[in-house]
């Protein structure tokens, strides 16, 4: 299928091609308004539960059969609510005092255990994916399901509006659980495909070069340093599921506005360099991989290797951005590098401006033009909900006229 869109690949190389809008006066209206939204977004930033029966991958008979997960799920949400305490690490303590906390709370990492639901991790997803998948996407989700809010919910909403055939599996210990289906049922009763399962983290890094980091962390002699560990683990569990099983990676705060069914091994650019046109940096909020896919398993190697839970992105966006800068040209490796555009055509900075109302007639034009623009030349569009994620979507706002045009269920958009 021919790529819809005009983009040139990005490989440390050229600047994307950009559809223009027809007339000139609206592309001077566009750039004008993003100057103007630019010095705006600065400011701006200062569900009963449906009784059903998964089939199960019985380990012991090697064949499939239908119990009831419910008893399963009671028994991790009574753990997890009944000890949420605070696992970010301790500020200002030295290393040793930091892997002496590990120690204590490794007990209640959920992610570090091996019960009743991770057991039946590989069998879950098996039996998911044998029904038909136009396209197999993956989730993370680590923190509590409480904290799975209705703007991670229009995300999924989003999905399945470009995907109506496809599958979507959420790796998230938390989700697994009576509370996880009541956040589903509204998409399972409209027959999408959506699976929340416990990881088996242990299966999943099994033969790869993470395999020995988690062992050594499980250990509790690693320093798991001052970012959240959740944090990532989430950057380390979207590599293993995609090496694993191949398909698409998306963060939960990415809106979808059109199909991805034409992308194969592809990365995308979050900024490029003014000068020369180049890349500056990748980002891996969105990755769509084959299964077993080499750059996978040297992203997976370098996040082994040079783990520093103290650098923010070190172990994420910089960490891929790395390793692609290193193998580019090499032989071996087929993907594709694409324009911020595609993923990524607002930046964190900016993106508070997308979410007020216009307030006058210069900036409903240029809302219009740009909610037209997006619609046509992006797959999505990343919110960046760490900076976001407090502003409220407006009516007539950019956000909120993307998410009206690519939902199915299209609720609580403006309390989310």
């Amino acid at each position: 299928m021919k790529n819809m869109f005009e983009f040139r690949i990005l490989g440390r190389a050229k600047t994307p091609i950009f559809s223009t809008i027809s007339c000139a006066a609206v592309f001077m209206l566009l750039i004008f308004a993003d100057s103007f939204i630019y010095n705006l977004s600065l400011h701006s930033i200062a569900f009963g539960t449906k009784e059903n029966f998964p089939v199960v991958y019985n380990r012991e008979t090697g064949g499939a059969r239908q119990i009831p997960l419910n008893s399963v799920k009671e028994e991790v949400e009574r753990d997890h609510s009944e000890d949420q305490r605070n696992f970010n690490p301790p500020i200002n303590v030295t290393e040793e005092e930091r892997i002496a906390w590990f120690r204590t709370v490794l007990p209640e990492f959920q992610i570090f255990k091996s019960t009743r639901l991770t057991q039946q991790f590989e069998g879950r997803v098996r039996s998911f994916f044998n029904g038909k998948c136009e396209v197999r996407f993956f989730m993370t989700w680590i923190s509590p399901a409480e904290s799975f809010g209705r703007r991670e919910f229009i995300a999924m909403d989003s999905l399945f509006k470009a995907h109506p055939h496809g599958c979507l599996t959420i790796l998230s210990p938390t989700l697994d659980s009576r509370l996880g289906d009541r956040i589903l049922k509204p998409l399972q009763d409209r027959e999408f495909r959506v699976l929340a399962v416990a990881p088996d983290a242990s299966f999943l890094f099994k033969d790869t070069p993470a395999e020995a980091w988690f062992v050594e962390m499980k250990s509790g002699n690693k320093d798991p340093g001052e970012i959240p560990l959740a944090q990532n683990l989430s950057n380390l569990l979207r590599l293993a599921v995609l090496y694993k099983y191949g398909g698409v990676y998306l963060d939960t705060d990415f809106i979808v506005l059109n199909k991805f069914s034409s992308l194969r091994n592809t990365i995308g650019a979050q900024s490029i360099d003014p000068v020369s046109g180049n890349w500056s940096r990748l980002n891996n909020a969105v990755l769509i991989f084959d299964k077993n896919h080499p750059l996978v398993y040297k992203f997976i190697e370098e996040f082994a290797l040079t783990f520093d839970g103290n650098k923010w992105g070190h172990n994420g966006p910089y960490l891929v951005s790395r390793v692609v800068e290193r193998v580019a040209g090499r032989p071996g490796y087929n993907f594709t590098v694409l324009p911020p555009m595609a993923f990524y055509p607002v930046d964190w900075i900016r993106i508070g401006g997308y979410f007020p109302r216009p307030k006058d007639q210069v900036t409903s034009k240029w809302v219009e033009a740009k909610s037209l623009q997006l619609g046509k030349e992006a797959y999505g569009v990343h919110l960046w909900n760490k900076q976001s994620s407090k502003l409220k979507i407006e009516p007539g706002s950019i956000i909120a006229r993307l998410i009206l045009d690519h939902c199915s269920i299209c609720e609580h958009v403006y309390s989310s």
